[in-house]
């Protein structure tokens, strides 16, 4: 399915416990293939940089259960330099989309920087429009969400799962490559967020693995509750 040439997809969302987890993976091992990706089978780790504008509105519009939205952030994997994205999420109603562009280290370092000029030139759509976002409403990165990914994948639907541990908030600079860039967990021990993600349908098969382990599903954002971290640990 598409919307305005991008590819949606529908989107669930749960916090599960250690013993949800175990369940939960001993009945994927049987259906699904983990991620080719994952070197490590606990997972890759994901580092994300976001933006938000001098309205905070990414926050409060999430907050505030706006059914059409957009996030922007920088994303990169095992906090390496390759690849960088520069990745927009939108959100309509019940799907999401993203779009995606990579991005050099240099490249990386000047929007970090403030420097945001090169994107006007670029002949990526999703530049240009970071760059006039910056421009009109001061849009720059706000907090870094990292957190430890273990992915699993069914053909069926083209059902993606993924298990996401250690969600932590940068605590001070955003930049995570910098030798300084440390993170703070947001969630207690042995909780993590379950997320599924799939085309047309859900096949019973997932529905069913989900129901072994009682879950309920729920509204997360991984970006709302790092940020409402951060400003706590800043008006404590």
């Amino acid at each position: 399915m598409e919307y305005l040439g991008h590819r949606l997809r529908q989107e669930l969302k749960y916090y599960i416990n250690d013993s949800d987890y175990h369940t939960l993976r001993s009945h994927l091992s049987a259906v699904a293939d983990p991620d080719p990706n994952m070197a490590d089978p606990e997972g890759y780790l994901v580092t994300s940089v976001y933006f938000d504008d001098i309205h905070h509105s990414s926050l409060t519009e999430k907050e505030a259960g706006y059914q059409f939205r957009k996030k922007f952030r920088i994303r990169c994997y095992n906090r390496s330099g390759a690849p960088i994205l520069l990745e927009c999420k939108r959100k309509y109603g019940e799907y999401v989309s993203k779009e995606s562009v990579s991005l050099s280290r240099r490249e990386y370092e000047d929007i970090l920087s403030g420097e945001y000029g090169f994107l006007l030139s670029s002949t990526f759509p999703l530049c240009r429009e970071l760059y006039a976002r910056h421009h009109t409403q001061l849009l720059r990165p706000v907090v870094a969400v990292e957190y430890l990914r273990e992915a699993w994948g069914m053909r069926e639907g083209a059902v993606r799962i993924t298990f996401d541990k250690d969600i932590s908030a940068s605590l001070g600079e955003c930049d995570m490559f910098s030798e300084s860039f440390e993170v703070r967990k947001v969630l207690e021990p042995g909780r993590m967020v379950l997320e599924i993600k799939f085309d047309r349908f859900l096949p019973s098969t997932t529905v069913q693995i989900l129901k072994t382990a009682m879950t309920e599903r729920c509204a997360i954002s991984k970006y709302v509750m790092c940020r409402n971290e951060k400003r706590r640990l800043l008006f404590r």
